[in-house]
Formats: C-alpha cells, sequence, structure tokens
C-alpha cells in the first residue's frame, strides 16, 4: 500500500506532475551548488553560439532559490496547473501538453523585447489567467480581506505583487498577455467561427501522447457572447 504523500505525489496529474517535480529539483540542486543559475537562464547568443540548448528548457524550470517567495510562486504554479489540467483537461494530456508549449515556444519568441532570463513565472500565470477565465462563477477569498470573482485573480495577484516590490511586474503581464491569446482563440473564437480552434494541436502531437485524433475538446464553461 502506497504512502499518504506518495499516493498525493502520484494522483497530482502528470504534466502537472512532472513539470513541479522538476522545477523543485533545478532549485534544490542550485541551492546544494551542484548547478549554477547562471547555466540555466535564456540567452540566445549561448544557446546557438556554444549550442548550450538545454537553456531553452531550464529557464521554464527556475523559480529562485528556495525561500518564502519561492514557495509561493510554487504553490501557484501546481494549484492552478493542477486545476486546469483535472478539469478542463481531463483525459486530454495532448492539448495540456500543447498548452504548455504553446505558451513556452511563444515567451521564448518575444523574451528578447522583454530582457527576462527566466520564463517560468509567466509560463505559470499563464495557466492562472486561462483557469481563471473558464471558471468565471467561482468566487476567491484573497488572504481572507475580500472576496472576489476568479476573472479578477490575475489583476488581484498582479496589484499584490506591485504593492510588495513597488514596480509593475511586467512577468505577470506577459503570461496574462499569452495566456488572452490561447483563451481567445480556443474558447471565444471558436463560437464566432463555426468551431475553428487554430490553437488546436496538430494530429502528430496527439498521436504522441497516444491520444486519439479525432477526440474532441472539453467545452470550457458558457460565457457571455463576445467575452474576450
Amino acid at each position: 500500500m502506497a504512502a499518504p504523500l506518495e499516493q498525493w505525489y502520484y494522483d497530482v496529474p502528470v504534466v502537472t506532475r512532472w513539470w513541479t517535480s522538476l522545477v523543485v529539483a533545478t532549485s534544490v540542486a542550485c541551492q546544494c551548488n551542484l548547478v549554477n543559475p547562471f547555466q540555466l537562464f535564456l540567452s540566445f547568443h549561448t544557446v546557438w553560439v556554444k549550442r548550450q540548448y538545454w537553456r531553452l528548457i531550464t529557464t521554464f524550470l527556475y523559480f529562485g532559490p528556495l525561500s518564502l517567495d519561492f514557495m509561493f510562486h510554487i504553490f501557484f504554479m501546481a494549484r492552478y496547473s493542477r486545476m486546469l489540467e483535472e478539469s478542463h483537461y481531463q483525459g486530454r494530456t495532448a492539448d495540456f501538453a500543447w498548452l504548455i508549449f504553446y505558451a513556452g515556444v511563444t515567451l521564448i519568441a518575444i523574451s528578447p523585447f522583454t530582457g527576462m532570463p527566466f520564463l517560468g513565472s509567466p509560463l505559470s500565470f499563464t495557466l492562472v489567467y486561462i483557469w481563471a477565465r473558464r471558471n468565471p462563477g467561482v468566487r476567491l477569498s484573497f488572504l481572507g480581506l475580500f472576496v472576489f470573482q476568479a476573472p479578477y485573480l490575475p489583476w488581484v495577484l498582479l496589484g499584490f505583487s506591485f504593492l510588495l516590490h513597488s514596480t509593475v511586474p511586467k512577468d505577470d503581464l506577459l503570461g496574462i498577455a499569452v495566456g488572452h491569446v490561447y483563451y481567445f482563440f480556443s474558447d471565444v473564437y471558436p463560437r464566432m467561427n463555426n468551431g475553428s480552434r487554430p490553437l488546436d494541436p496538430p494530429e502528430f502531437w496527439r498521436r504522441m501522447f497516444g491520444a486519439a485524433g479525432n477526440a474532441a475538446p472539453q467545452r470550457a464553461p458558457v460565457q457571455q457572447e463576445g467575452e474576450q
């Protein structure tokens, strides 16, 4: 019989489980001086000239040293990634992995214009935004101070981060932008264009995950017509 902690770990959906495990392992390795964070950040010159291609992956795995801020980021990353994977992507691992892939590629493509060396935070914020938009009826409480509807969650977190650091968190804004593009073309655009879903994964991607090529995606909760 599996131990409670082991059971909990394997109950986490596969994509969220692997991503969270790699993030924690990366920070522990850096904390133990087994890996230097300077070997992990995204640098196009280093990637293409020195062929350090792993930086295209590790830029999403380092959230800083083990600290309270690290735990805060991991909590939100794992919580909303899991809830999104367990609800809207239940039984559709290929589609959720494609969402992560789309968001990662998009963030890498625009990173030269943002100057951000690590992209894990905007990637997790992308998932927070998508979950929030797809759960308009959920009520949340922030630190027990006030209650709000789920779609306001990204903006509440944005404001809280601004109050803590006295600067606009551009990584969170970037995550909101990338998440909104995906949300629009997956949830709003199909209702206006006869069900067309331009950001759905290609068939070869679904075959990689052993998913049926003609699997129909689950519909998001009904929202107001034309909401963006």
